[in-house]
């Protein structure tokens, strides 16, 4: 975790009738944002959203600027569909004075701060992230994790997927195989995860398999010698000898897909 600091607690107040005048009134909130420290951590309220920016309330007479593309992970977003004038949202100092004098602030990076501590854990104990398909780049998928996660597209299922558009907006569980905060990097595999649970699965299945036992299962692929029947995570075979009293010459004389 970062040294990112909560400050709402400890800057002092500032009403325009303890100060008297609009001139110190502005001096005052210049001298509140000196509490502030580049990336210390605060919580407001959406008060104006535009275009190019959003302006958050938080506390003492004072309002930050949020830049469009400080808002969210998703790149070239509208910031209406990310926030409304009246959310309650944490953002984090960029920058305590731009050559306007505003404070600048960025929600996304204060997600990402909260969502690393998180990411963090879950790696250490080989846990599983869930995450929405945001966008498709090259190379395969980003999921948003709390910060943007990349999914390679050999590991989004058990074989090589070569259409991965279908994916988006889809929700996808995965194991975090690679970590790196300095670069800004983390890398999950949903393959790992789905080898884990059938393992888990197969494991379940065999110790309850015993010979003479009636199944039922889906046929999942026709081959010229049988047809493999899912049993529900587990594939069996039946020979094309097994598969009807009369002779046959093919599996899909009796049996199809499905």
């Amino acid at each position: 975790m970062t040294s990112s600091t909560e400050t709402t607690a400890t800057t002092p107040q500032v009403a325009v009738n303890d100060i008297g005048n609009e001139e110190a009134f502005l001096a005052a909130i210049d001298e509140t944002i000196k509490y502030f420290n580049d990336g210390d951590i605060v919580d407001g309220v959406i008060v104006k959203v535009d275009r190019d920016e959003v302006l958050l309330d938080i506390g003492y007479k004072t309002e930050g600027v949020i830049p469009s593309r400080e808002l969210s992970i998703k790149h070239d977003v509208d910031p209406n569909e990310v926030v409304k004038v009246g959310d309650e949202i944490e953002a984090l100092v960029l920058q305590k004075e731009d050559k306007e004098g505003r404070l600048i602030l960025s929600k996304k990076r204060a997600q990402y701060e909260r969502a690393w501590g998180t990411i963090e854990k879950i790696k250490e104990e080989d846990g599983i992230v869930t995450g929405t398909v945001i966008e498709v780049v090259k190379g395969g998928l980003i999921l948003d994790i709390g910060l943007r996660g990349f999914l390679p597209a050999s590991l989004v299922e058990m074989r090589r997927v070569r259409d991965l558009q279908p994916y988006v907006g889809k929700e996808l569980e995965a194991k975090i195989i690679e970590l790196d905060k300095n670069r800004n990097n983390v890398v999950l595999s949903r393959r790992a995860w789905l080898e884990q649970t059938q393992s888990e699965v197969r494991q379940t299945f065999l110790t309850t398999l015993q010979k003479g036992q009636v199944r039922s299962g889906v046929v999942s692929s026709i081959v010229n010698f049988g047809a493999f029947v899912d049993l529900g995570g587990v594939d069996g075979l039946v020979h094309v000898s097994e598969l009807s009293w009369k002779h046959i010459d093919h599996p899909s004389e009796v049996v199809e897909v499905g």
